[in-house]
């Protein structure tokens, strides 16, 4: 049986100044916490039902604790439970290990909507993409919403938060920055880089203007001529689409 403690502390980590105290954060799903052992990530804790405890096998280092369907109802952060919680520290990443000069790395400029965050997650380890780099202000990773719309990649692309303008100051010579505008080149008559820098902006005011300064080009994605009907992309669908056309350019 959780203790009222315990249970108090799993609910508190929805909220990102009690991730932030505790560095931890929570994931949810039968298939995210299978994957959560394989990963670099460290679990604190599995809850989980009973049944799911006896068919899955976890590595005997994770404290697994077996809970009933209504404790599982109390620590959830959806609407319907899905047999399992994992505890798993907030990890520190290097950030000097991000290489823009050698692979393609996302920046996420104010990306507010947590489902937007999640699914480019999912989508930049989809086509393999390990690095994504958030301002301050983009939603947070770890909201337990984001989680759940990663299903699962957050385990494997790293993620970080940082100054983008400190980021781009600081570029190799000669490193393309792609920036996504409404005002730049076809993305199917742009030589498009693998390597690099793609910013994707805020999904309704764009790339913000201190780092325009910092694009080296601004691609657009076109859609039906004289289509007088939708006036922009959400942010992950237009991500996606532009990393697809980057790896097709890369034959």
């Amino acid at each position: 049986m959780l203790s009222a403690s315990k249970i108090k502390l799993i609910r508190s980590l929805s909220l990102k100044k009690f991730r932030k105290q505790y560095g931890l954060f929570i994931a949810e799903g039968d298939k995210t916490v299978k994957e959560l052992p394989a990963s670099d990530l460290e679990i604190t804790e599995i809850l989980a039902l009973p049944q799911w405890i006896e068919n899955n096998t976890i590595p005997a280092t994770i404290p697994i604790t077996p809970i009933s369907p209504k404790e599982l109802q109390r620590i959830s952060a959806l609407s319907t439970p899905n047999q399992a919680v994992a505890m798993v520290k907030i990890p520190d990443h290097d950030f000097k290990k991000v290489e823009p000069a050698k692979n393609l790395v996302l920046i996420l400029d104010n990306i507010q909507d947590p489902g937007n965050l999640g699914t480019i997650i999912r989508t930049a380890d989809w086509f393999g993409i390990m690095d994504v780099i958030c301002s301050p202000e983009t939603a947070d990773i770890y909201n337990p919403k984001v989680i759940q719309a990663t299903m699962g990649s957050f385990a494997r692309v790293k993620v970080y938060y940082n100054d983008p303008r400190s980021v781009l100051q600081r570029l190799p010579q000669g490193t393309p920055v792609l920036g996504a505008t409404l005002q730049g080149k076809s993305i199917h008559k742009t030589n498009l880089p693998s390597r690099g820098i793609l910013i994707t902006g805020n999904e309704s005011k764009g790339i913000s203007k201190e780092l325009y300064p910092f694009i080296t080009d601004e691609i657009f994605i076109p859609g039906k001529s004289g289509n007088k009907g939708a006036d922009s992309l959400n942010a992950a669908v237009a991500t996606g689409i532009i990393l697809s056309a980057i790896i097709a350019n890369r034959g």
